[in-house]
């Protein structure tokens, strides 16, 4: 027989029980460590499940834990027995109690019989490992670690820490290269030989036993001192995620695992009985000699460690909220805010819903209530129109109403007069696009009948919270599309910015505007603004606008679009 097996448990022992029977009954050779926490009785139990099987034994058993030399110890002493007890294995092939075989044993013992000298293992220095995780990559092999990460985190660190400080650095020994790679291999009998029968083994046990997680580093480097004929990777397919926990393979994942031709594979769920029935059946189907090739599911694990890292697109959820400015987009559609028009047109959100054909807001972030479409009280997603809900978490209402309705272009109305707790949200987000008329909040204290000391009062106001609003939109930071226009530049021209607005939008008719809005009207208004200045009051925002002349010229030009007053 030309392959044994290595199995390391320490849980579900039923399912390692299923798995070893089926490897010992094609007649390979199976040695089993349990791992010394588990209890004496289950222990017991477990060796008397498998005692009718002649080829099946277990080795000396070892209190193991993560990132210590007890698994790698736990891994030489079954492997010694294998090599002593089993004289015709040619390869031993290490595996886990969560590892289940993906092909028919045959075509394994094929595989290996045509590759005879080859060790199968993952082993690449320091320098060419990318999947190191937690800050220590040539570090692990130069500091001491006596204290165990999981138990002990903060003597860790700080063993850690006051190494560096010292710049303490063990010596390597002499002709170690340190490489890393997957815990599970499969090795040649005169690989492991040569190891174990090393005069410098007990050296080379000594330095690894302070090295932290030895079960990625210590027979991928042994293995370079004592064979050329290395393919490095692992014939068992085992997935990481960014934090480098392995991914757990259920019942869902059957057609994944067949299509990876990997002859085993970890981490299988305990419970995932479809997954076992299929795989440890016997199978009647001709050997195929496809080779193990897990880039065939790569761009599966990759799609699902970028939507576990980024999520959704303007998605934020519980079980995924980010960190701030790691959002995979602020939102998850575009979307338009315009601030000044519905204070300088009559009508502004009728036109504009039926010109580009989107859902055009009043105010949503009115002080008084939010201003749906239509006057709706309630929109998607249960949105109510409720101010003291909204304002309890604002840039959460934002980004729920935009997810809620992707698909259909938001637009709505902004001012100085609403909630300013999104304005950086707004501003840096590439989704928005931000068309401002500045000045133009002065439009409806014009129209007011109030005393001129409270609308004085009120403009200075209005005007500072719009001074900070445009220096936000002006900000490097920004990423919005912005455009910001006097309101005396502005009613010069009006219908080359609002043609502009709506090309960019992308409105249903291509056509060009022949006719914008109704503005409202403005005769005396530059004398207005001319009081508020006597007041004391310097209204700069509006632009240059002159005093007792007309704001807008009632004569449309020939072949021109007009504009109705």
């Amino acid at each position: 027989m030309s392959v044994g097996f290595v199995m390391l448990v320490h849980e579900a022992l039923n399912r390692a029980e299923q798995v070893a029977r089926h490897w010992a009954g094609k007649g390979c050779p199976v040695v089993i460590h349990v791992d010394k926490r588990v209890g004496r009785g289950e222990y017991d139990a477990f060796v008397e499940s498998l005692a009718d099987l002649d080829n099946i034994l277990f080795s000396t058993r070892h209190r193991c834990e993560w990132g210590t030399w007890s698994l790698v110890e736990a891994s030489i002493s079954a492997t010694k027995l294998m090599l002593r007890r089993f004289a015709e294995v040619r390869h031993v092939y290490l595996a886990s109690g969560s590892c289940l075989p993906l092909r028919p044993v045959e075509e394994l013992i094929a595989y290996l019989e045509e590759r005879p000298l080859t060790n199968f293992i993952e082993s690449a220095t320091t320098e060419d490992v990318p999947w190191t995780v937690g800050g220590l990559d040539a570090e692990r092999f130069t500091l001491r670690f006596p204290f165990s990460w999981k138990r002990h985190r903060r003597l860790f660190d700080g063993y850690v820490n006051l190494q560096r400080r010292l710049k303490f650095k063990r010596r390597i020994p002499p002709g170690l290269v340190p490489h890393m790679g997957s815990q599970w291999w499969c090795l040649t009998r005169q690989t492991l030989t040569a190891i174990f029968d090393d005069p410098d083994y007990e050296e080379y046990v000594r330095y690894f036993r302070r090295v932290w997680i030895p079960d990625e580093s210590y027979f991928q480097t042994m293995v370079r001192l004592y064979s050329a004929n290395i393919e490095s990777r692992s014939l068992t397919l085992s997935k990481f995620d960014f934090q480098g926990k392995p991914h757990i393979f259920y019942d869902d994942h059957l057609q994944l695992l067949r299509r990876s031709d990997c002859f085993v594979a970890r981490k299988i769920w305990p419970h995932a009985d479809k997954l076992y029935e299929s795989f440890l059946a016997d199978s009647a189907s001709a050997t195929t000699r496809a080779e193990p090739n897990p880039g065939k599911i790569d761009r599966l694990f990759s799609k699902a460690v970028e939507r576990r890292t980024k999520g959704r697109p303007g998605l934020y959820m519980q079980s995924r909220f980010p960190n701030e400015n790691w959002e995979n987009g602020k939102t998850s559609a575009q979307y338009s805010v315009f601030q000044g028009f519905t204070e300088l047109f009559e009508d502004f959100e009728t036109w504009l819903g039926r010109v580009v054909g989107a859902r055009v807001h009043g105010h949503l972030f009115a002080p008084d209530r939010v201003e749906f479409a239509a006057g709706a009280e309630v929109f998607s997603g249960a949105l109510t129109d409720s101010a003291a809900i909204r304002d309890y978490n604002p840039r959460a209402f934002f980004t729920n109403l935009i997810w809620n309705t992707r698909g259909e272009r938001q637009c709505f109305q902004f001012g100085p007069g609403d909630n300013q707790a999104n304005n950086w949200f707004m501003a840096t987000d590439p989704n928005a696009q931000i068309s401002v008329i500045s000045g133009a909040w002065a439009v409806p204290l014009f129209h007011s009948n109030k005393d001129f000391s409270i609308i004085r009062k009120e403009a200075a106001r209005l005007q500072k919270i719009e001074s900070e609003f445009l220096d936000i939109l002006r900000s490097p930071h920004a990423k919005a599309r912005v455009r910001i226009w006097t309101m005396a530049d502005f009613i010069e021209a009006p219908m080359e910015p609002l043609q502009t607005i709506i090309d960019e939008i992308g409105a249903r008719s291509a056509h060009r505007l022949t006719a914008a809005p109704r503005m409202v009207p403005l005769d005396g208004f530059g004398q207005f603004l001319q009081n508020l200045k006597n007041q004391g009051m310097h209204p700069y925002l509006m632009g240059d606008f002159p005093t007792g002349i007309a704001a807008v010229q009632n004569r449309p030009s020939a072949g021109k679009p007009y504009l109705v007053k």
